[in-house]
């Protein structure tokens, strides 16, 4: 399959001025030489002007905003500035949680290309507010909404709620593995098990912001297939 026709499998909506995509796992935003493929390059065999207008880390899928012309990429620029463009993801967490709209308020300190820290003295404001969508045996599916944009935010100030993400072995996060929900679990003879998912369970579900005309733009993001794989054994033997 070619690049082009790969990338236009990802389009979930276009318009006059903006492309947005249904980003895959394993698949990075901008440049970068541990992945072969990047979403910048591939929508630029798509549309040659296309520019991404935020990023999102390698292993998260979801909506990812790409402008085709430069006066669109200003309009989200000005907006992703301000913090006035409205993100949801969709995360599943170890253990079993109740958050009613919580409010998490953590400074973050970015230091270098490894793991961020909350830091009270050094680190940058950042908040996430979370909701609880569905809570299964040992897990909870949660909505984050982050008011300001850290890196690893919602992944590390979920792990400051002792709600780490699912294999997210960075921030404490435990890999998923079938046998731990289903009952008379059985592997074929000479095999071993493997995690239900084999990526940060996190997942860019919605974004909200206004076209060049003012008008607002809700788009949405179905699970990907490992995604929905993994919500839907967690629904099946709660």
């Amino acid at each position: 399959m070619s690049p082009k026709i790969k990338f236009k499998d990802w389009i979930i909506f276009e318009d006059d001025d903006y492309i947005a995509i249904n980003k895959p796992p394993h698949v990075s935003t901008l440049e970068d030489r541990s992945s072969p493929l990047q979403v910048l390059e591939l929508a630029k065999t798509y549309w040659p002007e296309a520019q991404v207008c935020h990023r999102l880390d390698k292993e998260t899928s979801g909506v990812l905003l790409i402008a085709k012309t430069p006066e669109a990429y200003r309009n989200a620029a000005i907006q992703f500035e301000k913090r006035s463009v409205r993100k949801v993801y969709h995360a599943v967490v170890d253990g079993i949680h109740e958050f009613k709209g919580q409010r998490i308020d953590l400074p973050i300190l970015v230091g270098g290309s490894g793991p961020v820290k909350i830091s009270h003295r050094d680190g940058k404001p950042a908040t996430t507010i979370v909701s609880t969508i569905d809570a299964y045996k040992h897990q909870t599916l949660v909505a984050c909404e982050p008011l300001t944009g850290r890196m690893h935010q919602i992944r590390i100030h979920l792990a400051a709620q002792n709600a780490s993400i699912v294999d997210d072995v960075t921030y404490g996060g435990h890999m998923f593995y079938l046998s731990s929900i289903k009952r008379k679990f059985k592997l074929k003879a000479g095999t071993e098990e493997e995690p239900l998912i084999k990526r940060v369970a996190l997942h860019a579900y919605s974004l909200s912001i206004k076209n060049i005309d003012g008008n607002e733009m809700l788009i949405e993001a179905p699970y990907p297939k490992d995604f929905n794989v993994l919500v839907r054994q967690l629904e099946k033997f709660r």
